[in-house]
């Protein structure tokens, strides 16, 4: 099993910047693809970023140039850096794992971009 523990939410307005960390423990092997996913009221969950074992990355066309996605992988920990923050980008955030064959899920963290 490998547990997921988000942080870095809150409250910010537009323009400001927020950076949220993912840090992952447990039976943790080398070679994986870490991601931010995120899910609005009424929307479904979508990709915001995702970082593989390699530093690949990839980022959806509405955060380009705005977010960055890292890993510090000694300390097993993603981050997502979020500059420019609009309203549009509130949000539930959810850190994820893919290792093998298996999808792992941290308990989100709220985003809420609002003057």
């Amino acid at each position: 099993q490998v547990q997921l523990v988000e942080s870095g939410g809150g409250l910010v307005q537009p323009g400001g910047s927020l950076r949220l960390s993912c840090a992952a423990s447990g039976r943790i092997l080398s070679v994986y693809v870490m991601g931010w996913y995120r899910q609005a009221p009424g929307k479904q969950r979508e990709l915001v970023a995702v970082i593989t074992s390699g530093n690949n990355t990839n980022y959806a066309d509405s955060v380009k140039g705005r977010f960055t996605i890292s890993r510090d992988h000694a300390k097993n920990t993603v981050y997502l850096q979020m500059n420019s923050l609009k309203p549009e980008d509130t949000a539930v955030y959810y850190c994820n794992r893919k290792q093998g064959a298996y999808y792992y899920w941290g308990q989100g963290t709220q985003v809420t971009v609002s003057s």
